[in-house]
């Protein structure tokens, strides 16, 4: 489907035009006209299909026709880590490019004051995570009296960091009478559930299901011994054409451990988890956007709002327990039709977790020696 049959208003066209916008994919082709209705939504629906501009286009329309320029906070959206608010809050700037509505990401880990200043001079659309904005909301600095429309981004992974009670606590603070958008790549029933308490009548959608991984992307596994994991990985980098990785550990420790082995044997690394701060994180995804680290170590949480252009190598360093996160994990690379490469290591340990995801995504993952 062309962007020209959504019918939008030409500032928005303009924008995306001019970023190299045309088809829409399918998650956009189904949410955006049903957005634009007024629809509650129950989409699931994984990283990497354009779910972000799949909310974000309507909403800029939605309140560009229907709000007031000198309105409050207008839409939420929350989302769980910092990455992703920030990712989100790139969106909205690229398409919301040639429209007056003010938007803001919020986030721990940084000192709330320029955040609070941004919040004075006025924002339509906030994208937030739910503890920085319960905080704000305590002390009194915000106000979700006037929101139209709430957004719930990567549901599951919120809920899976422990964060239920805080959105819980939020919905208090939004009107009854909104619409909601409720996003999540997994849908299990205690998903569903949480969603059905908080949307009216929504409208369904479902694309690309996690089961499946996207064809750009050329698999294999080598079986191999925990030990020799990471003489591996180095003789991989040894590669020359393989200009940036993104290598995936299972806990915050083995992330730090194994940039530490790295740069012992010269390799430039970083690790992003949730025990950096804020600054440390974007300085990390910084230097290997540019390319100033050839290695980033990423922890399963932290990853999720990695969002890197032409990312042409994946390597699970240790096999994930959930099946669902090995699809997340290697969906970092092959994106927008671009091809990519996602290697495993399985040790003895680990072959009964790697059965599960054969088994899961349908196909037998071939083996190299």
């Amino acid at each position: 489907m062309n962007f020209q049959e959504f019918n939008l208003i030409s500032p928005i066209y303009k924008a995306l035009s001019e970023i190299g916008y045309t088809q829409a994919t399918e998650i956009q082709a189904q949410a955006i006209p049903t957005i634009l209705k007024g629809s509650d939504i129950i989409g699931c629906a994984q990283t990497g299909t354009g779910k972000t501009a799949a909310f974000a286009i309507p909403i800029l329309q939605l309140l560009h026709s229907n709000s007031s320029p000198k309105a409050g906070i207008q839409a939420l959206i929350l989302t769980p880590t910092r990455e992703l608010a920030i990712q989100i809050d790139d969106n909205f700037k690229m398409y919301g490019k040639y429209l007056p509505l003010k938007h803001l990401a919020i986030f721990g880990g940084v000192p709330q004051g320029n955040q609070v200043a941004a919040l004075k001079r006025g924002v339509h659309i906030l994208i937030a995570t739910p503890g920085r904005l319960l905080d704000l909301l305590q002390q009194g600095l915000i106000s979700l009296s006037q929101i139209k429309i709430l957004v719930l981004d990567e549901a599951d992974r919120m809920l899976d960091m422990g964060f239920v009670n805080d959105v819980k606590k939020v919905l208090t603070k939004v009107p009854v009478k909104k619409q909601t958008l409720f996003f999540s790549a997994t849908m299990p029933t205690s998903i569903r559930k949480f969603a059905n308490t908080i949307v009216r009548q929504p409208v369904e959608i479902n694309v690309t299901p996690v089961s499946s991984t996207a064809k750009t992307v050329k698999q294999a596994v080598y079986f191999v011994n925990k030990n020799e994991k990471t003489r591996l990985l180095v003789d991989l980098l040894k590669d020359v054409d393989i200009l940036r990785s993104l290598v995936f550990t299972r806990t915050k420790h083995g992330a730090d451990k194994l940039v530490k082995q790295l740069s012992k044997m010269g390799i430039h690394a970083a690790a992003i988890h949730g025990n950096k701060s804020q600054n440390a994180r974007q300085r990390a995804l910084s230097d290997f956007r540019d390319s100033r680290i050839r290695v980033l170590v990423a922890t399963d949480v932290a990853a999720r709002g990695i969002d890197i252009e032409e990312l042409p190598h994946v390597v699970n360093y240790e096999i994930p327990n959930v099946p669902e996160t090995y699809v997340h994990r290697i969906g970092r690379t092959g994106r927008a039709g671009m091809n990519g490469v996602a290697i495993s290591f399985c040790d003895q340990e680990e072959k009964a977790d790697f059965t599960n995801i054969q088994k899961l995504i349908g196909s037998r993952i071939p083996v190299l020696q």
